[in-house]
């Protein structure tokens, strides 16, 4: 990344400047939003840059630890207060920021199209997404973290109650690819919980993320309840990790196994949502155009960077031919080009870096005995960073694309005869964080779903059916992540639970004049009568 030590520039410097795609973005939009960056003295900056043609957008400060430490200091002292408002007070905000997200979303669409590249229906899944999940627990959370009566030690004795009480202040390290939900729905769990937020946002979409907090800033959030800090990931990660009460990670699994180690070197929880390698089975009943439809949207969402889309098809052998031959013709149909409006299915991937890994996995696998269905080529004449959307057939596990999370464009295709051998063929990963099935037969279809070792797995759908259920909970098993967003799993984690028993009457003791041997043996004939009345568990 690009970078000047010069200090902030002015308004009138600063403004977008990627020629031909920002006339849309207003620059004093930009500086509004870059007043939310938690700042000390100057700082050398960053320059963030528009995939599209790889030109420059603004520059933002590259933080540092003391920015941490003042952001946390700043969350810390506003999440006193905040803990204190009610359910109801909280839930008014998020409600309005629902409808703020739906008012203006035209604005946010362009910013995140500048910045990610992506194509205009998938940032509006973003918005749609975060809308949803802050109406959700607005409604909800209350439910989740009210205190709760628990059976007590003693029946009419010991009455117990759990309660939840938040954290303190929650750090979020958000990736680049879903940079408004990844930046958002997590922290708005967090704060209906009561808690405060520093969010480290990536250097590449840093602007989506500070549109999203200043605007829930402006559906009445207080102030310094939300803290954004801007830079690098490797300087400003291990002091936020030293400084926050709890960590919430969306990104590689590399990094999220030395942030679990830092974590647990603090006692303190952490939330991973880490790579995937996802698997769709589609069955020799399932009806071919709609799971050959679903497979596109499920591999090329995003320009396949989507931790949840489809990288490996496996396809019964009665179904392989006619579900492939609509696959390739409908990959090949798709529109691709820059673009802010409705009017393509696939755009840009974010970075030279990421091109670069979808270019070594595909020449990889053709150099290795595989070929191409569709695709298969970079398109320079779109975009610096532009690929097509690729179908791979003759994988083998010497591959790097067979094993290796590609985050792009790019799906391989298998044939199967059983479902044992589908079942096998697709938990035959280090990863497990979303599936898919495509067949005629529900019953059939849940039975194999609870064979698949994924913490989402998608019925006639590839991943928006799971992940849009919101009150269920969304996360990975294996090397795909640690905890679950959504639901109530996704709000319990930013609460410390307490247990509060009172006991009655007469203490968990002997009585009086009891020797400890007698006062044994009565609580075991105890436990053997109440071993067998109806109704004690």
């Amino acid at each position: 990344m690009e970078m000047q030590s010069t200090r902030q520039p002015s308004a009138a410097s600063s403004h977008a400047a990627s020629a031909g795609y920002t006339g849309r973005i207003s620059p004093n939009l930009l500086v509004r939003i870059c007043a939310r960056i938690t700042v000390g003295s100057p700082h050398e900056l960053g320059m963030v840059h528009a995939p599209f043609n790889n030109e420059p957008i603004r520059s933002v400060p590259l933080g540092r630890e003391a920015d941490i430490i003042e952001a946390v200091r700043r969350a810390r002292g506003a999440q006193v207060e905040w803990a204190r408002w009610s359910f109801d007070q909280r839930a008014r905000i998020f409600l309005a920021y629902h409808d703020l997200l739906l008012d203006r979303q035209d604005e946010i669409l362009d910013l995140m199209i500048l910045e990610t590249g992506k194509a205009r229906k998938h940032a509006f899944e973003e918005v749609v997404d975060t809308a949803i999940v802050s109406r959700y627990y607005a409604l909800h959370a209350e439910d989740h973290l009210r205190p709760r009566k628990r059976m007590g030690a003693l029946p009419g004795l010991t009455k117990t109650w759990e309660y939840r009480h938040p954290l303190g202040v929650v750090g979020f390290i958000a990736p680049w690819n879903y940079p408004l939900t990844l930046s958002m729905t997590d922290a708005i769990a967090a704060l209906m919980a009561g808690n405060g937020v520093v969010l480290k946002p990536d250097m590449q979409t840093p602007f989506t993320a500070l549109w999203g907090v200043d605007l829930l800033y402006t559906a009445g959030l207080p102030a310094d309840l939300f803290q954004v800090v801007t830079g690098r990931g490797k300087v400003l990660g291990e002091p936020l990790i030293r400084h926050a009460d709890f960590i919430s990670f969306t990104g590689g699994t590399e990094t999220g196994c030395a942030i679990a180690r830092m974590a647990g070197e603090r006692l303190i929880g952490c939330s991973l949502e880490l790579g995937g390698k996802n698997p769709m089975i589609v069955l020799d009943d399932a009806d071919v155009d709609a799971a050959a439809e679903g497979a596109v949207r499920g591999c090329f969402a995003n320009a396949g960077q989507l931790c949840i889309a489809i990288e490996r098809l496996y396809v019964q052998a009665a179904a392989y031919g006619r579900f492939v031959e609509r696959l390739v013709a409908r990959t090949k149909a798709m529109r691709q080009r820059a673009s802010f409006d409705y009017d393509i299915d696939v755009g840009s991937l974010v970075s030279q870096d990421q091109l670069d890994k979808v270019v070594r996995h595909v020449q990889d696998a053709l150099g290795k005995g595989a070929w191409i269905l569709a695709g298969g080529r970079a398109r320079p004449d779109l975009g610096p960073f532009f690929h097509e959307p690729t179908i791979l057939e003759g994988v083998t596990p010497e591959m790097d694309v067979s094993s290796e999370e590609t985050f792009g464009p790019v799906v391989s295709v298998y044939r199967f005869d059983t479902i044992d051998e589908a079942v096998r063929m697709a938990n035959d990963t280090t990863y497990g964080l979303n599936a898919g099935i495509w067949t005629r037969d529900a019953a059939k279809a849940k039975r194999l779903a609870t064979h698949l070792r994924a913490g989402t797995v998608n019925v006639n759908e590839a991943y928006a059916a799971a992940w849009a259920s919101v009150d269920a909970p969304m996360g990975g098993m294996k090397d795909s992540g640690l905890g679950r967003r959504h639901g109530a799993a996704g709000i319990l984690k930013y609460t410390e639970p307490q247990t509060v028993a009172l006991q009655r009457l007469h203490p968990i003791a002997p009585p009086p004049g009891v020797s400890d041997e007698k006062f044994s043996r009565l609580v075991s004939m105890a436990l053997r009568l109440w071993r067998r009345i109806p109704g004690i568990r």
